[in-house]
C-alpha cells in the first residue's frame, strides 16, 4: 500500500472513531438538558471522563491532530454541559 493511501486510511479511521465517540454523547446531553434529571449520572465518573477528554484535547492540539482535537473539543463541550447540569440538579 502506498504511503499516501496508508495515511488516508489512518486518517479515515481516526475521523470515523472521532465522529462515533463524539456523537455517542449527544443523546445523553440532549436528554439531560431536556429532562433535568441527573440522578443516574455518576459525578465522579463523568468528571473524570471529562478531565480525560480535556487532556486528549491538549494532546491533540500539541500534535496538530485535527480529528482528535475537534472530537475532543466537541465531546468536552457536551460533557461540560452534563457535569454542569449534574452539579446544578444533583
Amino acid at each position: 500500500m502506498a504511503a499516501g493511501m496508508r495515511s488516508l486510511l489512518i486518517d479515515s479511521i481516526g475521523t470515523a472513531g472521532a465522529i462515533l465517540t463524539t456523537l455517542c454523547w449527544l443523546p445523553q446531553a440532549m436528554k439531560t438538558i431536556r429532562d433535568r434529571d441527573t440522578r443516574a449520572i455518576s459525578l465522579p465518573a463523568t468528571a473524570a471522563f471529562t478531565a480525560g477528554v480535556l487532556l486528549w484535547l491538549v494532546y491533540g492540539l500539541a500534535l496538530g491532530d485535527w480529528p482528535l482535537s475537534v472530537s475532543s473539543a466537541l465531546t468536552a463541550a457536551l460533557m461540560l454541559v452534563i457535569v454542569g447540569l449534574k452539579l446544578r440538579y444533583g
